[in-house]
């Protein structure tokens, strides 16, 4: 009876151990089979969000120039390609009939000048005589009050008559001094005006800019740009390229980033480089059309390297971040709404996480909630994945894996 105890107790425990050798190589057998599956680490990096939007340059400010009064080029200092600065000359217009017009006013101000001062001089004889008249009257006024007997009744009335008389005379001088002033004034505002048109023979430049099209040549009649009718001959086309605008059109969910003096990187492909630009100008008013904001950029073109009419792709920095939790893009798992990764715990099974999310860019996101610095995410294919499922992680640079699910 005791050797069949002991031949029972060393069977059970030969079946025991035979047991757990064969759980501990089916666990073994487990993990050695579990999928390769690349992983990324949840790390901290700066990010920030932009917008790229490719446009054209423009010249700040463009002017096509027309004559102001109607004129043969008599001389023209400009061709395609010159270099103005404001106020210098470009063309001078040969207008004889406007040059005599200007002497003729000038005689006639000269004339209403000379009127003024014989009007004067008539005021001025004027008031003598009625100086005169009225002390004449005023005396003989006074002796008749004292001595009656002395002065007629006659002389008086004479000399009452020769008084309202001189000052009917004093007020005809004033009014006719008034008339020549009036007249003074408007053959001197004549004058003035059309030496103004006659100023216009000298086409100048509005602005610094450069000379991109000539329309004219010496000898060619200039009609008056003053009608609407746009066939009307120009001189020529001017354009500011000192600084030159990008007009970009930006999405709806941009605009509330856009704010005037945003600093914005410029690259021109034709020329490989980078310039620096601002945002100039905003409409604030988003168009209902196309669900964009008109927003302008200014670029400095103190070299003049840049031509108006290049391309350009402007690169603006919506939304920016330092030390911002941030995993790849592949990791998320976006679906009605939620945003989940595969977490992988310490035992290298997967977790299914629900996240908050921040400033996105092309290959990272910033996670704002629902994973910790250092925790390792899915960055395979999850469609062979669950939770739950035991894995091998692969641990991969940028959440590109190269491989595996």
């Amino acid at each position: 009876r005791k050797h069949a105890r002991e031949f029972c107790l060393l069977f059970f425990t030969a079946g025991f151990l035979a047991g757990c050798n064969s759980a501990g190589k089916d666990a073994a057998n487990d993990a050695a089979n579990a999928p390769h599956v690349g992983v990324a680490k949840v790390t901290r990096q700066d990010l920030s969000s932009t917008l790229s939007i490719a446009s054209e340059f423009l010249p700040n400010q463009e002017v096509t120039v027309y004559a102001k009064v109607s004129g043969y080029i008599r001389k023209l200092d400009v061709n395609w390609g010159t270099r103005v600065r404001q106020g210098q000359l470009l063309a001078v217009l040969d207008i004889p009939e406007l040059q005599q017009q200007v002497q003729q006013d000038e005689a006639a101000a000269r004339r209403s000048d000379q009127d003024v001062s014989r009007a004067k001089e008539e005021l001025s004889r004027a008031e003598s005589v009625y100086n005169v008249a009225h002390l004449t009257y005023s005396r003989l006024a006074d002796v008749q009050k004292t001595r009656p007997e002395l002065v007629a009744q006659q002389e008086i009335d004479v000399a009452q008559g020769k008084d309202l008389e001189a000052n009917a005379g004093v007020s005809s001088a004033k009014d006719s001094l008034a008339a020549s002033d009036e007249a003074l004034i408007g053959a001197k505002a004549a004058l003035e005006r059309d030496k103004a048109m006659y100023s216009y023979s000298r086409i100048t430049a509005p602005f610094d800019g450069v000379v991109t099209e000539i329309d004219a040549y010496t000898g060619a009649l200039l009609p008056a740009g003053t009608s609407s009718n746009k066939g009307d001959q120009a001189l020529c086309h001017l354009a500011e390229d000192r600084v030159l605008r990008l007009v970009i059109p930006v999405p709806e969910s941009a605009v509330p980033d856009i704010r005037p003096g945003t600093s914005v990187e410029v690259r021109v492909p034709v020329l490989a480089k980078v310039f620096q630009g601002n945002v100039a100008r905003v409409s604030d008013q988003v168009d209902l059309s196309t669900r964009t904001m008109h927003a302008e950029i200014d670029v400095p073109n103190a070299n003049f390297v840049i031509v108006p009419g290049m391309y350009a792709e402007a690169s603006l920095v919506l939304k920016e971040k330092h030390g911002a939790l941030a995993v790849p893009v592949q990791a998320l798992d976006r679906q009605e709404g939620r945003v989940t990764v595969f977490a992988v715990d310490r035992n290298n099974q997967i977790q299914e996480r629900q996240v908050q999310l921040g400033i996105e860019t092309p290959d990272q996101v910033e996670v704002v909630s629902g994973l910790e610095e250092n925790d390792l995410v899915v960055v395979s294919n999850r469609s062979q994945l669950r939770a739950g499922l035991t894995i091998q992680p692969k641990l991969v640079s940028n959440g590109l894996t190269g491989g595996g699910l």
